[in-house]
């Protein structure tokens, strides 16, 4: 697999917000963050809402802080953004957005929905646990299927128009235990730099 910091996003910003993200994007690369997802939002009058990531998943309140401070003087000097605004820099979370290939294989046989941009099956909308992925798409084991409709369906990348994890009991056990491990091996990564 390639790079997962380089590996592009399959669902990406439309207008301002691809402006946005376009101008944030290259600072975050170069702290070795990740893009999730860039939106403005009419909240406490305007707020921009940046998503980002370690390449390993990982985010902590230094890290929004780290990047929050990153990014505000590039905005200032671009200047995208024609009102004063609330600038608020999160993690994923871990009911999270999917927005990358390797997102559907990290997260494989949990629940998530989608929406796709064109009919598949005679439907936009599905829910159900990732089952298989490649290259192309993935497939999911469908949880809610009406009389005569496919259990399976496979849906292409190319189709996707939005895709985000179901919280459930499985999904917060999993995410636990990928973060203990992510910090566990920054720790030594950390424990071998001191000793060189």
């Amino acid at each position: 697999m390639q790079d997962s910091q380089k590996e592009p996003r399959l669902i990406v910003e439309t207008g301002l917000d691809l402006r946005i993200a376009e101008i944030i994007e290259p600072t975050l690369e170069a702290m070795d963050f990740r893009l999730v997802r860039v939106r403005l939002l009419n909240q406490n009058g305007l707020t921009l809402q940046i998503m980002c990531e370690r390449n390993d998943g990982t985010m902590t309140v230094e890290d929004c802080e780290a990047v929050s401070m990153a990014v505000s003087p590039v905005l200032d000097v671009e200047d995208p953004i024609d009102k004063a605004y609330h600038l608020e820099v999160s993690s994923p979370g871990i009911d999270r957005p999917m927005v990358r290939k390797s997102d559907f294989v990290r997260w494989s046989g949990h629940l998530v929905k989608c929406e796709t941009s064109v009919l598949l099956d005679g439907r936009k909308r599905f829910r159900g646990k990732i089952a298989e992925t490649d290259e192309n798409g993935f497939t999911l084991e469908r949880d809610q299927v009406a009389y005569g409709e496919e259990p399976r369906v496979t849906v292409p990348y190319a189709a996707l128009a939005e895709a985000k994890l179901i919280l459930t009991d499985d999904l917060i056990r999993d995410a636990l235990r990928a973060d203990k491990l992510a910090k566990a091996e920054a720790a030594n990564q950390n424990d071998e730099a001191d000793e060189d």
